[in-house]
């Protein structure tokens, strides 16, 4: 079994999305200005990101000047996580794809997404 699974290639793809993410969590704005945000990242992501196969690895790393706990994490990312979803033809919470959250500080004023694929071959 063992040998099965190191004759798979592995392949992965990246991609930066010029994205400024902020915690939906703890942003107090009108609805109306939050679902624009959330609906630009998601229309980024699924323009952006390239097709890939599944199953597979989604890791998201967050730019920015400031951290988020774990929780504001996800929420800062889910528009992102829904586009890339959409791009590969599956429900966000499907057990075919796994979901990573990792963030980066930058200098302030930057910021990004930065998402790595890594197929299961």
């Amino acid at each position: 079994m063992n040998a099965e699974k190191q004759d798979r290639a592995v392949t992965v793809k990246t991609v930066w999305l010029p994205l400024r993410t902020v915690s939906e969590m703890n942003v107090r704005t009108h609805w109306a200005t939050r679902a624009k945000r959330m609906k630009t990242a998601r229309r980024t992501a699924h323009a952006l990101c390239p097709a890939a196969a599944v199953p597979c690895v989604v890791l998201l790393t967050r730019y920015s000047a400031g951290t988020l706990d774990d929780d504001n994490l996800r929420s800062a990312l889910k528009g992102v996580r829904d586009g890339i979803a959409d791009r590969l033809g599956v429900d966000d919470a499907s057990p075919a794809v796994t979901w990573k959250y990792e963030q980066a500080a930058c200098k302030r004023g930057e910021y990004a997404v930065h998402v790595r694929i890594e197929e299961k071959g």
